[in-house]
């Protein structure tokens, strides 16, 4: 019986998918040779600089980590549309 369940969980992992790409997943496929569009090539731009001038406010380097591990975690679960929005022009 515990077979079963085991195996059951992982079918169920495999056939689940993502709704959306990240700022990873555009990253992976444009390292793949993959054609972005303009728009999730501006997605990526803005992140960077993003990242950029957000890490450059920190005043120690264990609020530098910290917001270095915000910001990955941004580009691991966050949808890239988000880095499309005005907040993230600079």
């Amino acid at each position: 019986m515990l077979g079963n369940t085991i195996n059951n969980n992982i079918n169920n992992k495999e056939t689940k998918t993502k709704c959306f790409l990240t700022i990873n997943d555009l990253r992976e496929k444009d390292y793949s040779n993959k054609e972005l569009s303009p728009q999730e090539r501006l997605a990526i731009k803005n992140f960077d600089r993003y990242r950029i001038i957000e890490l450059n406010k920190q005043t120690s380097e264990s609020k530098f980590h910290i917001k270095y591990m915000q910001i990955q975690v941004m580009a691991n679960l966050s949808p890239y549309e988000e880095f499309l929005k005005e907040a993230y022009f600079f």
